[in-house]
């Protein structure tokens, strides 16, 4: 970056870091924070360093919460025998935006990848188990466990894990795997409303 001053340097080289952000994208972003008003950088910085602080997982799902508790498992209307098991805090909220899901979750934080050293004592599999024990052992209606990993390799290799692990648990449980609808490699994060429903819609025991 010959012929840029070392502050726009090192702006430029910590905007690289983030996901999607190449070269190009993060000097434009660079020369839009030097043109823009120093409230909008003291605001922006505010509200990181806020997030930092006050952001946590929930106790209970390992969704983000400012609380113990996230506000999905702390409302009594929700369908408490039903778990959707998600990757990542982005697929619950890509899964609520649908309006269709009514039920909990489970954060893994990840998926399987043995290539990036990512095993199940990584992910958030070890207390999934732990938890639909307990709910499998109170709850008299057969409980649902909606494995929706994304349908990646990782994803599909972290789902058929979690299934082998839950076997133990069978004749207690009902699980299923999100349809059709998400293709082959995609995410959910990514996808639209309405292909998140029809996946959601058109999922089947597993």
């Amino acid at each position: 970056m010959a012929g840029f001053p070392k502050s726009m340097q090192r702006l430029v080289s910590s905007l690289e870091r983030l996901p999607g952000v190449g070269p190009k994208s993060a000097t434009r972003l660079a020369f839009y924070f030097m043109t823009s008003p120093v409230s909008f950088s003291n605001e922006l910085t505010s509200a990181i360093v806020e997030l930092k602080q006050k952001l946590k997982f929930c106790k209970i799902c390992f969704h983000i919460t400012e609380d113990e508790v996230c506000e999905i498992c702390n409302d009594s209307m929700r369908n408490s025998v039903q778990i959707c098991v998600v990757e990542r805090p982005v697929d619950v909220l890509s899964l609520e935006s649908t309006g269709g899901y009514k039920g909990l979750y489970h954060v893994l934080g990840g998926a399987l990848n043995p290539l990036e050293h990512i095993g199940p004592e990584d992910l958030k599999i070890y207390e999934l188990i732990e938890r639909v024990g307990e709910l499998a052992g109170k709850s008299e209606i057969l409980l649902e466990i909606i494995l929706a990993t994304n349908p990646t390799m990782e994803g599909e290799a972290t789902a058929l894990y979690i299934k082998k692990k839950l076997e133990q648990f069978e004749g207690r449980i009902k699980l299923s795997r999100i349809g059709s609808g998400l293709p082959m490699g995609g995410d959910i994060e990514f996808a639209d409303t309405a292909t998140i429903a029809q996946a959601m819609n058109g999922r089947r025991e597993w």
